[in-house]
């Protein structure tokens, strides 16, 4: 592996940030057009977000683009590194897997561009192409290594018994998940995901990622899914026909959104929806670990029956009084009562978190619907948080966000 690009290599993959920027989104979708002639590469995938908007296509047609346009700055890309690096931890990508994404990239560089994509262009994308992929597969190699020297770590895909269903809200379902085997789980890193090989009959396999929702404790996960009606299968298999005594497989807990081993500030987690999962996850261990930490945990729901959780973030906070919780119901129900179900109406604001939130001094982590996390990740910025200090996770392709 070269430990540099080549001056040459590196002038003619600029000279391509035109070409990509008007003919990306084409390349990759005839990128994974020929990636997926292969069925064990297509396995491989989660095919949720390959669906009518081709909201991959144009992540990884962004991700390029980025990459050509910091080719002489890559320390630029380390944050998109570390999260791609996450991902195919948990999907389960291995060495092997690489040559196969190389060689579609290349076909449809030389497809969608003609006689434009010489072959020194494409000699020159190869080169920077098994650049990147060395140094992904080496930070790969490394978290699989820490995963495994760590008490309960595992390779692979592992079998978990669902031992509880839990009905959190209208829309929320929690399932506790014990490993079959009988040994230690990793302890994950609070906000991090599992990924599962799910097998709903009569349908083809599906790849998920579900945020854990539970403190670290070496004996069991959980995870708080919402079922989304107009999905494509896994959240509805897991609430109609998942079942206490079914079993699971998952990858290791992965995920590069996760609270610090030793927090340094105060925290604000800031969630819409669903995306409490991991911020309950986070409130849990602060309560065990970090009692002293000043955190401010701040979501917002429709309303007391779309709101999962209450009655466990509300008990943290009983047993940590540095845990600050507040609640916004943008339609509430006739019975909720401010003060009671919820602290406020209509949707947290920034002025709001300004006002009522060590905003400034604070990291913040965020989960959430999509526009949740566009406008907080954009609005916080613009109101001059520092970058390093505003975490978001979001499952699917986050070049809008990214792009913020």
């Amino acid at each position: 592996m070269p430990e540099a690009l080549t001056s040459a290599t590196i002038a003619i993959v600029k000279a391509t940030v035109p070409a990509l920027a008007e003919h990306g989104t084409a390349i990759t979708k005839a990128m994974y057009a020929r990636l997926f002639q292969d069925e064990h590469i297509k396995a491989l995938f989660n095919h949720a977000n390959q669906g009518e908007s081709g909201a991959q296509v144009h992540a990884l047609a962004g991700a390029i683009l980025a990459y050509a346009q910091n080719i002489e700055n890559l320390g630029a890309l380390v944050p998109v590194v570390e999260r791609i690096a996450y991902k195919h931890v948990g999907y389960h990508i291995l060495p092997e897997h690489y040559p196969f994404v190389a060689n579609a990239l290349l076909a449809a560089i030389k497809e969608v561009l003609g006689d434009a994509a010489t072959d020194e262009i494409l000699a020159a994308w190869g080169e920077a192409y098994w650049f990147l992929a060395n140094i992904l597969k080496a930070r790969e190699v490394v978290l699989r290594d820490e995963i495994m020297r760590s008490e309960g770590g595992w390779n692979g895909w592992r079998r978990f018994v669902v031992a509880e269903k839990i009905r959190e809200s209208s829309v929320i379902t929690s399932f506790v998940l014990c490993p079959e085997d009988g040994g230690p789980v990793l302890r994950h890193k609070p906000g991090q995901y599992l990924t599962f090989r799910l097998k709903p009959p009569g349908s083809p396999e599906l790849k998920r990622n579900y945020s854990i929702s539970c403190g670290p404790n070496g004996e069991y996960y959980r995870i708080s899914v919402k079922r989304e009606a107009n999905g494509q299968g896994g959240s509805r298999f897991l609430h109609d026909d998942v079942e206490v005594g079914d079993v699971l497989e998952t990858t290791p807990p992965a995920g590069d959104f996760f609270l610090a081993e030793a927090p340094q500030r105060p925290v604000i987690l800031l969630s819409g929806g669903v995306g409490l999962t991991p911020m309950v996850s986070m409130a849990e261990a602060i309560v065990r670990e970090h009692p002293q930490l000043e955190a401010h945990y701040v979501h917002g729901a429709i309303n007391s029956e779309t709101h999962a959780m209450d009655a466990q973030v509300k008990a943290l906070a009983a047993a940590c009084p540095a845990l600050k919780v507040f609640t916004f119901y943008s339609d509430p129900l006739p019975g909720d009562e401010l003060g009671r179900t919820h602290h406020g109406e209509g949707f947290v604001s920034l002025d709001w978190l300004a006002a009522n939130t060590p905003l400034t001094d604070a990291d913040i982590f965020l989960c959430g619907p999509k526009p949740f996390l566009r406008a907080f990740v954009a609005g916080l910025s613009l109101a001059g948080v520092a970058a390093d200090r505003i975490h978001y996770e979001f499952f699917g392709p986050a070049d809008e966000l990214m792009a913020a």
